[in-house]
């Protein structure tokens, strides 16, 4: 229990969401994405414009070197995502709104105001978060989770 404990500590609850996510994306949905889910029923979503068939799988190989660099970095805290996952984030807060007024499925504009504004504030969590991307704080993270493994805490 202590080792998972640990193991998310250098992450407040909504990053390890973020990074949970990440983990899910790399190793279990793009493989299947890849390689398993025909390419009749492909689709990818860039800025909020749907991609289907060989033009989804062809960038499919770019969402998951996203979310496997997203995966590593948020692992192992590293001082280059900040900024660029609260840009991403943002990125997908305006996919949202684009995607929502071009698509069928979408809603309009309010309801993919109502899902881009959640993505907004992600992106200011991480935009305000840039200290803790920082080896500092990394490494003291790691030290004092070696205190409490030598004194059995």
């Amino acid at each position: 229990m202590q080792a998972i404990k640990d193991f998310f500590a250098p992450r407040p609850w909504w990053m390890n969401g973020v990074f949970l996510f990440c983990l899910y994306m790399t190793f279990v949905y793009m493989p299947f994405d890849m390689f398993v889910k025909p390419v009749a029923e492909d689709q990818e979503v860039w800025f909020g414009f749907v991609l289907t068939g060989w033009w989804a799988k062809a960038t499919e190989p770019l969402h998951w070197l996203i979310y496997g660099f997203g995966a590593w970095g948020f692992h192992k805290m590293r001082p280059w995502m900040h900024p660029w996952a609260g840009l991403y984030v943002l990125q997908v807060a305006i996919s949202m709104v684009v995607w929502s007024i071009l698509d069928d499925r979408g809603g309009g504009l309010m309801s993919g105001a109502i899902a881009g504004s959640l993505f907004v504030g992600l992106a200011v969590a991480f935009f305000v978060s840039r200290d803790r991307f920082s080896v500092a704080v990394v490494n003291d993270v790691a030290a004092e989770q070696e205190n409490s493994e030598k004194t059995g805490e």
